[in-house]
């Protein structure tokens, strides 16, 4: 009988340590294999919520099959500290180890609302945008000129939510005196920017921020990424260059930039001002006159007078021998890139073309002639 007692009970031993193993293999695939979610969400992770009221907020929304197995992935992950506020996509058919992953990695938040400072050669707008988990895209919600216009309600009602991501995105061609001013303008920054950085020192690109970043930090990160651009298109110059340095480099750099805004253009462009520099032509570009005239402190915002090309200043082609003292602009890496390794052409001389892009030629006679065709082009679109 006891034989027979024991017998059964190493049965059923046996038996409960299979469904056991049964049901820890069912949670581990549950946990990793692809979820319940048929359509993206933008899921918010409040400030000083936890991983309870987490995983029952996605079993809820539909993310997630079980919160408690969520809860147990999280536990043996070791990441139940790791949680971080903020808005997060989840993708359609995500699963649990990969919403774990995304809401406790940290960084920026990948959905929800995204304040958006534009810095341009013109202007600085402000752009309050939302993403559609449905199609992945950015809806527009307001947009302004700040200190200038109106500030939009919902742009205050954003800057309220904690979740809400700020960026700051540079264009190519600004002055160094219209990032200071921008960075002025901008009320979610914070401090005195400081002594205003030397013209070309700042690289545009995109620059998330936070509440109450300090002006003096932007800039010293705008500066570093600058000095790294300069030293890896230096050190990946061709022996085409005819600039000898690399404060050389950036000042053409500039030149270029403001020259033209084709992509495809800047390494032609490049080509024209080598081939000038290397036959002891002067540059006899506009911008360089322009910059002259303003010192980078605003547009001019009117075609340059016959004065102004004759007149003597540091930085008029027209006039000087070489390149100018100084960068006009701050360029981005590709017109440094291309300063340094400007295409293979005999091009000396480039005017509109009337499409956005240059006529390039090599002697005076074909450039008389696209010169002639330009003007042509201006007077037509004067009459209309």
């Amino acid at each position: 009988m006891w034989r027979s007692l024991a017998s059964n009970m190493l049965t059923i031993l046996i038996v409960g340590l299979f469904l056991f193993a049964g049901v820890i293999l069912w949670g581990k695939n549950e946990y990793s294999s692809e979820g319940p979610l048929s359509e993206a969400i933008c899921f918010q992770v409040p400030s000083g919520t936890n991983m309870s009221r987490v995983s029952r907020k996605l079993e809820e929304d539909g993310a997630v099959s079980s919160s408690s197995i969520f809860r147990i992935g999280v536990k043996y992950s070791d990441k139940a500290q790791d949680l971080k506020a903020g808005s997060y996509l989840v993708e359609p058919g995500a699963s649990m180890e990969s919403i774990i992953d995304t809401i406790t990695r940290g960084g920026a938040s990948t959905c929800g609302t995204e304040i958006v400072y534009r810095v341009g050669v013109t202007r600085v707008l402000a752009e309050v945008r939302e993403l559609d988990p449905a199609t992945n895209s950015f809806v527009e919600r307001a947009e302004f000129v700040p200190g200038v216009d109106e500030t939009p309600a919902v742009y205050t009602e954003k800057k309220a939510e904690a979740d809400t991501r700020y960026r700051i995105a540079l264009a190519e061609g600004v002055t160094s005196w219209q990032v200071v001013e921008s960075l002025k303008a901008m009320d979610v920054l914070e401090g005195d920017p400081g002594r205003r950085p030397a013209e070309g020192s700042l690289a545009p690109d995109s620059y998330e921020v936070r509440p109450g970043t300090s002006r003096e930090a932007v800039l010293t990160e705008m500066k570093d990424r600058q000095d790294k651009r300069i030293a890896d298109a230096w050190e990946a110059r061709s022996s085409d260059a005819a600039v000898e340095s690399p404060e050389e480099m950036l000042i053409l750099a500039s030149i270029i930039e403001k020259e033209t805004a084709v992509a495809d253009e800047r390494g032609v462009v490049a080509s024209v001002f080598t081939n000038r520099l290397n036959r002891g032509m002067r540059l006899q570009t506009d911008p360089t006159v322009i910059y002259g005239v303003t010192k980078g402190e605003g547009v001019l915002g009117r075609g340059l007078r016959q004065s102004e090309l004759r007149g003597v200043t540091p930085w008029n082609t027209y006039v000087i021998e070489g390149l100018p003292p100084t960068p006009i602009a701050n360029p981005g890496l590709e017109s440094l890139v291309a300063a340094v390794n400007p295409e293979q052409t005999d091009y000396v001389f480039f005017v509109a073309d009337g499409t956005g892009g240059h006529a390039f030629a090599e002697t005076l006679e074909e450039h008389n002639r696209n010169v002639a065709k330009w003007r042509q082009i201006e007077a037509e679109r004067n009459n209309n």
